[in-house]
């Protein structure tokens, strides 16, 4: 269907090696050291990551990720490589999966590339609102990755697909499969607010997905909320935060929701762990009597399709 000298590259953050506290300090050593992710000089950052952070939260973070862990191993890496898998099944070329942090890395999946003989490479994150945290840094990778390479590849970048109308109607399929609720909570990953501050455009993207998700269900704007979870630190982050609303919504006599991450490509410890059993104890401790989480889109037939069309969309002609 397509030349053979053409390969995509499937992005996601990453996932430890196992739950273990040493696997998940690797792990948190790779993804707190990336300036894209920590904007503050090294000098301050380090002796806190190092002293504070790392021996303290890898211990903590590994117990939560035991939660989730399957016989398979982490729901994140299972389920990307479901996707890339159908994808390269479905499509016909190469596709490859990296991972910002831990095993895959972008580099050896790329290099997995080069042995096939590709010449063109799309690259594809999952991760459907931009933000320099997440997609940017993923060119970052890619850039450090080509260093090593002798002849650089044509390249092909997806920046997102925050209104792509596949990307809706999947969500909004989702959601009309789910029970009807009080409330839909459509929850994304937080960041500092001082990244929207110099530019970032994340938030924008956010509010662009649920502007449209909304019409699409036709909601009005009291049978949703917008919110923003996993913040980490004492610095302001995007507001407002998921765990406060989920305290509070009891209190406006809201006691049936729905949760949904949007944010998410694929089911992982922010979502699994933080949402569906955290934050429905959290909902339930202050008065709440529903709490349905809706999965990521994951493996999903519509997801599938999305996936193929932005694919087969960016390599049309090339």
């Amino acid at each position: 269907m397509y030349q053979n000298n053409i390969g995509v590259l499937l992005t996601n953050i990453g996932t430890p090696d196992s739950p273990t506290p040493s696997a998940v300090r690797r792990y948190l050593k790779e993804f707190l050291t990336d300036s894209r992710v920590v904007e503050i000089p090294q000098f301050i950052w380090f002796p806190i990551l190092y002293g504070l952070i790392l021996p303290f939260r890898a211990k903590k973070s590994a117990k939560l990720y035991q939660k989730i862990w399957t016989e398979e191993g982490s729901p994140l890496l299972c389920l990307s490589q479901k996707l890339s898998d159908t994808l390269a099944k479905q499509l016909q070329i190469p596709v490859a999966l990296g991972m910002h942090y831990g095993k895959p890395s972008i580099a050896s999946a790329m290099d997995e590339l080069k042995k096939k003989n590709v010449e063109k490479i799309l690259i594809l994150p999952l991760y459907p609102q931009y933000s320099a945290t997440t997609t940017a840094s993923t060119f970052d990778f890619v850039a450090r990755a080509l260093k090593k390479w002798r002849v650089i590849p044509e390249i092909r970048t997806i920046k997102d697909y925050a209104d792509h109308p596949l990307y809706i109607k999947a969500l909004a399929e989702s959601i009309r499969s789910a029970h009807k609720s009080q409330r839909i909570l459509f929850s994304f990953h937080g960041i500092p607010r001082r990244f929207i501050e110099a530019g970032d455009i994340y938030k924008q993207r956010c509010e662009t997905t649920i502007a449209l998700l909304a019409k699409e269900l036709s909601l009005n704007t009291n049978q949703y909320s917008l919110t923003f979870q996993s913040r980490l630190g004492k610095a302001e982050w995007l507001t407002p935060y998921t765990d406060q609303t989920l305290r509070t919504l009891p209190q406006q006599d809201i006691t049936d929701i729905q949760v949904i991450c949007p944010g998410f490509a694929v089911d992982c410890l922010e979502t699994l762990e933080e949402m569906a059993i955290k934050g429905k104890q959290q909902f339930f401790d202050h008065g709440g009597k529903l709490f349905q989480y809706i999965p990521a889109l994951n493996d999903s037939h519509d997801h599938i399709e999305l996936l193929s069309e932005l694919i087969k969309k960016n390599i049309a002609n090339w």
